[in-house]
């Protein structure tokens, strides 16, 4: 018995897939020029220019400076991954449990920061960081500095700018995790006598754990890459991946080096989205258990 190809149903009308690849074909092409292209040009530079070679990967890593630059890297991701996530939840918690103009108000504040440019953002946290900025001038009316501290162009800072601008992508995917679950399951858990924290543990979290993984996942391959906040918040001293790239482009012209870094920022994404997704399976599988 011949089975018809399946159809994929579209604003109330069934497209074939190849009448669906077709009406895909302009985003696809899009995506092709405008970043495989030159991903794999960059690919292809590190690897055979100016003959085949992998010596600009194990200079990477031969060389003290390039390896802190990934490490401090991996670091700042993960740092700025837990501090999006213990910022949102409690947001994201208030919105799931806010009707009509609370809801509004929470939402208006969550995407504020999505409508506003990055740079100016950015700018924001220098004038509230730099040494006679905001922060400062209250420390020091508040009698717990002497002196002005330096804030600005440290880890620290870093990692507080980019969370702050990260922080929507972690929010909306937890919001909608807990917008799904029932609250008669919290209220079922408390009538058979679980306290606050066990029905966290128990119902809660598990529930909302596919919305906490997303964010997560998104937040920390996002802070991987990140360019205008760490360039301009941490200055050379707290340098990232994509930073020693666009210096490695514009400044010293060496575009093989360049594309081994892309290559090795490429090999971390891959990484660390297989590790999210076993990760996801595991706590699925032991849950089950």
């Amino acid at each position: 018995m011949s089975r018809r190809p399946s159809r994929f149903l579209l604003g109330g009308r069934r497209y074939s897939p190849a009448a669906s690849l077709l009406l895909a074909a302009p985003f696809l092409l899009l995506v092709a020029v405008i970043f495989i292209l030159p991903l794999a040009t960059l690919l292809h530079e590190s690897l055979f220019v100016p003959a085949p070679t992998t010596a600009h990967y194990a200079r990477a890593f031969a060389e003290p400076v390039y390896l802190r630059v990934m490490l401090r890297t991996l670091r700042i991701a993960a740092l700025v991954t837990a501090l999006a996530l213990l910022l949102a939840w409690p947001v994201a918690w208030a919105m799931s449990r806010s009707r009509g103009l609370g809801l509004a108000l929470l939402g208006a504040a969550v995407l504020l920061p999505l409508w506003t440019s990055v740079l100016v953002r950015t700018y924001a946290w220098m004038v509230l960081l730099q040494r006679n900025g905001v922060v400062n001038q209250l420390l020091l009316q508040a009698g717990l500095a002497d002196a002005p501290v330096r804030l600005l162009y440290t880890e620290g800072a870093v990692v507080l700018a980019m969370a702050h601008v990260l922080l929507p992508f972690m929010v909306l995917p937890i919001y909608s995790a807990l917008k799904g679950i029932p609250e008669e399951y919290s209220r079922a858990a408390r009538m058979l006598g679980a306290s606050a924290w066990s029905t966290f543990r128990e119902v809660t979290w598990p529930l909302a754990l596919p919305g906490v993984t997303s964010g997560c996942l998104m937040v920390f391959l996002l802070a991987l890459g990140f360019f205008v906040t760490p360039a301009l918040i941490g200055g050379p001293q707290q340098m990232m991946i994509a930073t020693l790239v666009s210096q490695q482009v514009r400044e010293m012209l060496d575009w093989p080096f360049a594309g081994a870094l892309v290559g090795i920022l490429l090999v971390f994404v891959l990484a660390v989205t297989i590790a999210f997704k076993r990760a996801v399976r595991l706590d699925r599988f032991v849950g089950s258990a």
